[in-house]
């Protein structure tokens, strides 16, 4: 499996816990829906940016 999709597995079940805890504490619908909303795009952001590949660094032209 990719580090893609391991991180993308363990952003999901930490999301899940934090709903379930929300709706434990009475969090209104509404908040949980916004709160849900912004936590995956801040998590696709970070699952990109951390598990992408990198480009070799360029060699120097020879003279």
């Amino acid at each position: 499996m990719s580090a893609f999709g391991l991180y993308v597995i363990g952003f999901i079940i930490l999301l899940c816990g934090l709903i379930y805890a929300a709706y434990l504490v009475h969090v209104p619908q509404t908040w949980i829906i916004v709160g849900t909303l912004v936590v995956v795009g801040i998590g696709v952001m970070s699952a990109v940016s951390h598990t992408k590949h990198r480009d070799p660094p360029a060699e120097p032209p020879v003279a």
